[in-house]
């Protein structure tokens, strides 16, 4: 059974920094293309980063060079280091797993946290 569990979230000030975390369970996470999305309140869920079997790495142009995404292998744990943040970054973020190939389309990943809440004030 596979389980993704996101933590890390909470509230902060513009310009501050977050650290999200997922911890998989499951899936040989070396072999799976693990992403992050996020959710805000009205909108549709949209990419923000992933990182590939190979370690190919990509992100939404609203957060590049902001947001960096990492993976701990022997550990089966995503993070995603978010730093200036905007109150434009608040949403529910989360993480993602598809095997091999990778996508922005949220559509094309098997599996899914539950979220963890970003909040981000002016």
């Amino acid at each position: 059974q596979v389980q993704l569990v996101e933590s890390g979230g909470g509230s902060v000030q513009a310009g501050g920094s977050l650290r999200l975390s997922c911890a998989a369970s499951g899936i040989t996470h070396s072999r799976y293309c693990m992403g992050w999305f996020r959710q805000a309140p009205g909108k549709e869920r949209e990419f923000v980063s992933y990182i590939g079997a190979d370690d190919s790495t990509s992100y939404a142009d609203s957060v590049n060079g902001r947001f960096a995404i990492s993976r701990d292998t022997a550990k089966n744990t995503l993070y995603l280091q978010m730093n200036s943040l905007e109150p434009e970054d608040t949403a529910m973020y989360y993480c993602a797993a598809v095997f091999d190939a990778c996508y922005v389309s949220d559509y094309m990943y098997n599996y899914w946290g539950q979220g963890t809440q970003v909040t981000v004030s002016s």
